[in-house]
Formats: structure tokens, C-alpha cells, sequence
């Protein structure tokens, strides 16, 4: 498909769903702190409003009344067109324009995709922040790319996950190292280990994204104290969300805010992240890093939200904007088995949606077992999809293609 179709026929369709698409909830919460903002206070003062401040200044034009309220709507549909446009870039290394745009539209032309923006959602945003990081990572713009990253976990936690992949991936076989003294054969072991670790580009990428992460902590700080910390990052260590929750631990979570525990210590959704991050930080990223990157952070956060202890339709952005940069450098979705695997996830979600359903609209109580079978059911469908991709990445498959482009 010719590029200039495909962002137009992006651009018509996320103005047909701003037109006639509805409202989300979290896009009154934006707007509501952003009105904070306009009166001189602050965003935390409105319940539930538990994101960066960046956001809602992002949407302060939506405070000025008239059609202006839609501007937060249009800007993350922008930032939807933009992943687009910087996943051609990436592909653009190893194809025709015509087929990057092609595999650019998995993206662009997603109706998942589109209206998830068009209605009011953030998460083009966050989208566009971590597709921008694999690109300035394969164009070797360290610099750049640790900024990203710093922005990135700022303005939403998990993308701090990509800095293992970022880490390995820059190796010493593709970065000089730093110059060190020769060998000492008294020097620890585990010194030389550490020694022949760092190298001039994980230096870079680690002070980068470090102070700009710090300075725009230290700017929100300074504004709104301590309920920047309490709201933006701690709030999600202990955070019981069971609406709209595909999670294996929705049951789990639903009766601990029914009943809650105050004598308890160690609770489920505090504890919930220990086999998420042991996937998603630590044997991923190392096994896989070399090989893809692209392909490793598909995986790392498909790991981190199957595993997450919230999950809702929001999410699946996190990990479908990698999928068309990953699709060239495999053939596992393309045959019998990558049908499989659509169809169980798509299955899974009806599911459990149908439960939901029940619940919600018709007043069923349908917690148990139901929606908790249902549950699972999605739960074991991610893990052996999550299970396929790694051990196709770690076949290799177009791997060394990749290794050209960077």
C-alpha cells in the first residue's frame, strides 16, 4: 500500500470515531486535573487522577472550552499516526516503503488501535514514546534513546522493563568498550565481569535516561510534594482494580477489596509482580536480547501484562505496537499455528467479556466460578502464545537481519 493512502485512510478513520465514537472514563479524569491546573491546584486533587502531571498539562487546551475539550482526543490520535509513521522508518531499513507501509498499517489501520485514542486514552502516547526508543536504539542514538526512556518510565512505570533488553542488546560486540587496565590476575572475578560489562553506549544510555527521569521527578516534586510519589508510582504497588480486569487475579483482588485485610503483610497484589518482573527484567531480556530486539520487547511486555495484576483492552497497545516491526523476522504468525494462536486470544477475551457482561449489565453474580474460570482460561492462552514467541526468537528465524540494521 502507498504510505500516503495509508495515513490518510488513519487519518479519516480516527476522525470518524472522534466524531461518533464515545467518551472514556479516564479522559474525564485527564480533563478534570487538567481544570485542576487552570485553577491554580493541584491535579492530585482530583480522585483517581493517579498519572504524571506532564498529562494533564498536555491536555491544559482542553480547559478552554468549546472544541477544545476534544483536544486531547485529536492529540493522542496524532501520536497514533506518528507510531505509524516511525515504525515505517524502522522498517524502512531492510524493505520497500510500500511494504514497511504495509506492515505499518497492523498499526495504523487497527480499529483496536484507533478507537482505543479516539476515545480518550493515553496510551498512543506511551506507544509512540516506546516505538521511538527502538528506533533511536537501532539508529545507535543512545543519547536520545536513553532521554526516551527516562520520559517514558516518567510518564508511565513499565517501560523501565526495556532497559535490560537495552543493556544486553548493546554488547561489546557492537560498542566500543571503555578503556580499562590490562588484566590483573589478582583483580576478583567479579570485578573483570563488571569491567568487561560496561561500555561507552550503556554509560550513555544509563546517565541519560537516569537524569532526565530524576529532573522531571525532582520538577513534579518541587510542585506538587509528596503526592507526585504517593499517586504517580506507589499507588500501583498496592493497587486493587477489579473492573474491566482480564487478569488471573481479578477474583483474587475483587474479595480483598470486599474484605479487607488490615493485619495482613504480604497480600497478593503486592506480591503479584515478583513472576512478572522475573520475566519481563530478567530471563527475557537475557535470553533473547542478542538475537531481536525488537522481538524481545514484544515478548518482555507481553510477559509483563499477561502477568500484571491489572489488564485491561488499554494494555494490549503496550505489546501490539511492537508486532509489526517483529512480523518480518518470523514466520510463526503467518501459518496455521499463528491463526491458532489469534484465534485463542481473541477467543479468551470473549470469554471472559461475555462473564463480564453478565456481571455488569444483567446483574449476575458471576465472580465465581465463572469469571474466574474465564480468567484463567485467557491467562494459560497468553502464556502459551508468550511461550511460541520466545521460542521462535530464540530460534533465531530473520535474526541476523536485525544485526544489519543496527
Amino acid at each position: 500500500m502507498r504510505a500516503s493512502l495509508a495515513f490518510a485512510a488513519a487519518t479519516i478513520l480516527r476522525a470518524a470515531l472522534l466524531y461518533f465514537g464515545y467518551t472514556d472514563i479516564d479522559y474525564l479524569v485527564f480533563t478534570d486535573a487538567a481544570r485542576f491546573l487552570s485553577h491554580n491546584r493541584s491535579p492530585y486533587d482530583r480522585a483517581t487522577y493517579r498519572y504524571t502531571p506532564l498529562l494533564a498539562w498536555l491536555l491544559y487546551p482542553t480547559t478552554w472550552g468549546g472544541l477544545w475539550f476534544e483536544f486531547g482526543k485529536a492529540l493522542f490520535c496524532i501520536a497514533d499516526i506518528l507510531t505509524g509513521w516511525l515504525i515505517i522508518l524502522i522498517l524502512r531499513k531492510r524493505m520497500s516503503l510500500d511494504k514497511a507501509t504495509n506492515y505499518a498499517c497492523i498499526w495504523l489501520l487497527n480499529p483496536i488501535v484507533a478507537s482505543i485514542s479516539a476515545r480518550g486514552s493515553s496510551e498512543g502516547v506511551i506507544a509512540l514514546l516506546t516505538i521511538a526508543l527502538l528506533w533511536a536504539t537501532l539508529e545507535r542514538r543512545i543519547g536520545i534513546a536513553g532521554i526516551l526512556l527516562g520520559v517514558a518510565v516518567h510518564f508511565k512505570i513499565y517501560p523501565f522493563i526495556y532497559a535490560a533488553s537495552l543493556f544486553v542488546w548493546l554488547d561489546r560486540s557492537k560498542a566500543g568498550s571503555v578503556p580499562v587496565a590490562r588484566k590483573d590476575r589478582d583483580r576478583p572475578q567479579w570485578l573483570e565481569s563488571a569491567l568487561s560489562f560496561i561500555n561507552r553506549l550503556r554509560l550513555r544510555l544509563a546517565l541519560s535516561s537516569f537524569v532526565t527521569f530524576m529532573a522531571l521527578n525532582f520538577v513534579m516534586m518541587q510542585y506538587y510534594g509528596i503526592s507526585f510519589l504517593k499517586h504517580t508510582f506507589l499507588y500501583h504497588f498496592t493497587r486493587i482494580d477489579h473492573r474491566h480486569n482480564f487478569s488471573v487475579y481479578n477474583t483474587v483482588l475483587h474479595y480483598n477489596s470486599a474484605y479487607p485485610c488490615e493485619t495482613a503483610h504480604l497480600r497478593i497484589e503486592s506480591l503479584a509482580f515478583l513472576p512478572q518482573l522475573l520475566l519481563s527484567v530478567i530471563i527475557i531480556p537475557l535470553a533473547l536480547a542478542r538475537k531481536n530486539l525488537a522481538g524481545t520487547m514484544l515478548a518482555q511486555t507481553f510477559a509483563f501484562v499477561t502477568f500484571n495484576k491489572v489488564c485491561t483492552s488499554q494494555y494490549f497497545l503496550w505489546y501490539l505496537v511492537f508486532l509489526p516491526v517483529y512480523l518480518p523476522d518470523t514466520t510463526l504468525l503467518w501459518g496455521r499455528r499463528g491463526i491458532v494462536m489469534l484465534v485463542a486470544w481473541v477467543l479468551g477475551q470473549a470469554l471472559w467479556l461475555q462473564q463480564g457482561y453478565r456481571l455488569e449489565f444483567l446483574g449476575i453474580s458471576s465472580f465465581a466460578p465463572a469469571l474466574w474460570v474465564a480468567s484463567i482460561a485467557f491467562f494459560l492462552a497468553n502464556c502459551w502464545i508468550l511461550y511460541e514467541i520466545v521460542i521462535d526468537i530464540g530460534r533465531g528465524g530473520n535474526a541476523t537481519r536485525q544485526v544489519k540494521v543496527a
